[in-house]
């Protein structure tokens, strides 16, 4: 009798791995990289930053600084000047994202799409649509929940070097690569951060 139920109990879990596993929850994915970040009380939302820009495509050179007010999605201000108002910058949906803040807003949908490998380590993704165009796939690192890749439009953005700022963690490095040929055309890293509590004197929304 006990060697029956041996054996039946081996059908079944021969038949259970053979099954495909689940979809993990998307909306469990995002808070969990909400959390490794801080928490969404510690999201970035406001704030500034000094960083070293480098759109050469060459790692080895570089690159110039630039000092940037962000309120993303809506506004970008680099000295008084609002990209995303006067320049229609797409590229404050991107700082949205790795800022985490696109997670947080009612009206956006969230689906789970296949893992990738980053750095050699499984990397689980998120589509992102309802709050940006085209949808945004989002990919994280499966270990730890933290930020490791966006694609979205003509980019493969990667995100690395992870630092911490009154109680948020933010990749201070990004590189973005073009799909179409795999390599990167544009370099990136933040060298000062500072969340601010009111828009600074001299700039508009």
């Amino acid at each position: 009798m006990r060697s029956r139920r041996l054996a039946g109990a081996a059908v079944l879990f021969a038949l259970a791995a053979r099954l495909p596993a689940a979809d993990p929850d998307p909306k469990a994915l995002a808070a969990a990289a909400v959390k490794a970040a801080g928490g969404e009380d510690k999201l970035l939302k406001l704030f500034r930053i000094k960083e070293r820009l480098n759109v050469s495509g060459d790692p080895g050179k570089k690159g110039n600084e630039r000092v940037s007010v962000l309120e993303p999605p809506g506004h970008w201000w680099v000295g008084k000047t609002d990209r995303v108002a006067e320049e229609k910058e797409p590229a404050t949906y991107l700082v949205w994202a790795w800022t985490l803040g696109i997670f947080t807003d009612p009206k956006t949908k969230l689906e789970a799409i296949p893992e990738v490998t980053e750095n050699d380590k499984p990397a689980v993704g998120v589509r992102v649509s309802g709050t940006v165009t085209p949808a945004m796939d989002v990919y994280f690192d499966k270990a730890d929940s933290r930020l490791v890749r966006v694609d979205w439009r003509n980019d493969v953005t990667r995100f690395s070097d992870w630092k911490e700022h009154d109680g948020v963690r933010y990749p201070a490095k990004v590189v973005g690569y073009r799909k179409n040929t795999g390599k990167p055309w544009y370099f990136t890293e933040i060298l000062e951060l500072e969340r601010l509590k009111e828009l600074p004197a001299g700039l508009k929304r």
